[in-house]
C-alpha cells in the first residue's frame, strides 16, 4: 500500500530533515567573522546536537509507529550529507587530510551503490548494516565535534590531537567495513557476472 503524504512530515522525519538543514548553518558558521574560538564552539554544539537527533528520530519513530520506507531511506542519506559536509569543511580548515575525507566520502558513495544495486536484485540482506559499520561511525561521531572543537576541553583533552587519532582510526575502519560489504556481496556478484 502506498504511504501517505504525510508520512513524509511525522515528526521523526522533521527530525531527519533537521540533519539536512544543518549543513548550510554549520558551514556558514565559519563565514561569519566571528572569534575563532567561538565558531568552534558554535559549530561543534550544532554538530553534536543534530548528530543526536539520529538516534531520537529512530526511537521516536519506534514509540509513536511512525516508521516509514521513507523515512528509511532518509535517515542513512541524512547521516551520510551531514558527515560529508562536516568533513569537507574540516579538510577546508587544515584540520582533516584530505585523503581521509577521500577514503570515508569514497566508501560511502560505493557502499550506497552497492547496497542500491543488491536492492535491485532482491539481495540487500546480505549487505545488511553490521556492527563494524556501527563503530566507525561511533568513531567519526565523536572525531568530527573534537576536530570543530578545536581546543583543549575541561583543561584536560586537546580535542585537535585526540580528534586526528579518531578520524585516521575511523578511515582504518572504513575501508575495513567496506571489504567486508564488498565479500558479503561478493556471491551476488559472481553469479551475475558469469
Amino acid at each position: 500500500m502506498p504511504e501517505s503524504g504525510l508520512m513524509f512530515f511525522t515528526i521523526p522525519t522533521i527530525l531527519t530533515w533537521t540533519r539536512i538543514v544543518a549543513i548550510p548553518l554549520i558551514v556558514g558558521v565559519f563565514y561569519l567573522g566571528w572569534n575563532p574560538a567561538l565558531q568552534n564552539l558554535i559549530a561543534t554544539v550544532m554538530f553534536v546536537v543534530f548528530a543526536a537527533t539520529d538516534w531520537l528520530d529512530g526511537y521516536l519513530a519506534r514509540k509513536l509507529n511512525q516508521t516509514s520506507s521513507f523515512g528509511a531511506f532518509l535517515d542513512p542519506v541524512a547521516d551520510k550529507f551531514l558527515v560529508c559536509a562536516s568533513l569537507l569543511v574540516l579538510v577546508h580548515l587544515q584540520r582533516a587530510d584530505v585523503f581521509v575525507a577521500l577514503i570515508i566520502i569514497g566508501r560511502e558513495i560505493a557502499i550506497s551503490a552497492l547496497r542500491e544495486w543488491m536492492a535491485q536484485i532482491g539481495a540487500s540482506k546480505s549487505v545488511a548494516v553490521h556492527m563494524i559499520g556501527k563503530v566507525k561511525t561511533t568513531f567519526q561521531m565523536v572525531a568530527i565535534p573534537f576536530l570543530l572543537f578545536d581546543g583543549v576541553l575541561f583543561g584536560l583533552i586537546d580535542t585537535a590531537v585526540w580528534g586526528t587519532w579518531l578520524i585516521w582510526i575511523s578511515a582504518i575502519l572504513t575501508v575495513w567495513s567496506m571489504v567486508y560489504y564488498l565479500q558479503k556481496a561478493l556471491p551476488e556478484i559472481r553469479k551475475r557476472v558469469k
